[in-house]
């Protein structure tokens, strides 16, 4: 089984008409401003699944400063898993800065959804303020005991649409905050794995976080898989693809040229998630 665990969709509504979106939402229009940011619905990516041997996809939208916008989009995660259940997982996504984003991710977990993501804070980083207001959601996920994923980036290097000023010091002091949630850490966490070579301490702080692999072959050259495999550990990397970004097919030709064994690879594409999302993957 080949589980997407990083996916954007968006409804007809929004991928008609992203224009009508901008106002007061410097982050989507960062993104998707430019024809050539590619969205998709339900029935594209299940159309690319068909085509890749995707199994199941992790689908989620964006965080969207204004509530009503994400609840409208939530709502559609919420219908698209209903009515193709055996394929697609839904995460419910917020801006953690409305007063309402812990209401509003309680309402989406009570009503089927797997996780929180992808959160992201694209313009501050992920600060003091930040973390503080991530708190009330961590809480209503450990209830749940669902994992949430987060928009990292490596803090070096080129600039480009959605690499936010996150520091690893940042990244670090979040997880050290939210130790017994389950976290997911986007575009491998910023590289934040290696620092597991420390004698002390890091590898327990981070015995709750995995790692996807989403936009991997824009940032990173192939011998990351190598270098997260011995680092973070097989069972915690998880295959991504930050669909409609890239196709699968990219990620599959880098594992390949990786050497790593079938199990490995099984593991990477499959079980892990299935593991972290408590569902069975069959033979």
């Amino acid at each position: 089984m080949i589980v997407d665990f990083h996916t954007h969709l968006f409804p007809e509504k929004i991928r008609k008409n992203r224009e009508n979106f901008f106002f007061g939402e410097s982050a989507f229009k960062l993104l998707y401003e430019s024809p050539k940011s590619k969205m998709a619905g339900a029935s594209e990516i299940l159309a690319s699944m068909s085509v890749h041997g995707i199994d199941k996809s992790v689908v989620f939208g964006f965080p969207w400063k204004n509530m009503e916008t994400s609840m409208r989009q939530n709502d559609y995660i919420l219908e698209s898993v209903s009515k193709h259940p055996e394929h697609l997982i839904g995460f419910c996504c917020v801006d953690p800065a409305d007063p309402r984003a812990a209401d509003e991710t309680h309402r989406c977990l009570s009503c089927g959804l797997s996780g929180l993501g992808e959160l992201a804070f694209y313009e501050s980083g992920m600060d003091d303020a930040a973390i503080d207001r991530l708190d009330p959601l961590m809480a209503v996920c450990r209830g749940y005991d669902v994992p949430v994923l987060l928009h990292t980036n490596e803090p070096v290097g080129h600039q480009y649409p959605g690499k936010s000023p996150n520091t690893l010091i940042q990244i670090y002091r979040l997880i050290q905050r939210f130790s017994d949630n389950k976290i997911v850490l986007a575009h491998w966490g910023g590289g934040i794995f290696f620092y597991n070579l420390l004698k002390k301490e890091v590898k327990e702080t981070l015995r709750n976080v995995w790692f996807d692999t989403a936009a991997s072959p824009f940032l990173y050259s192939s011998e990351i898989w190598t270098y997260a495999r011995s680092l973070a550990g097989v069972d915690k990397i998880l295959f991504g693809t930050d669909y409609p970004l890239l196709s699968p097919e990219r990620y599959f030709k880098e594992l390949e040229a990786a050497g790593m064994p079938k199990t490995e690879i099984r593991a990477i594409c499959g079980s892990n998630a299935a593991n972290l999302l408590k569902f069975h993957v069959g033979l």
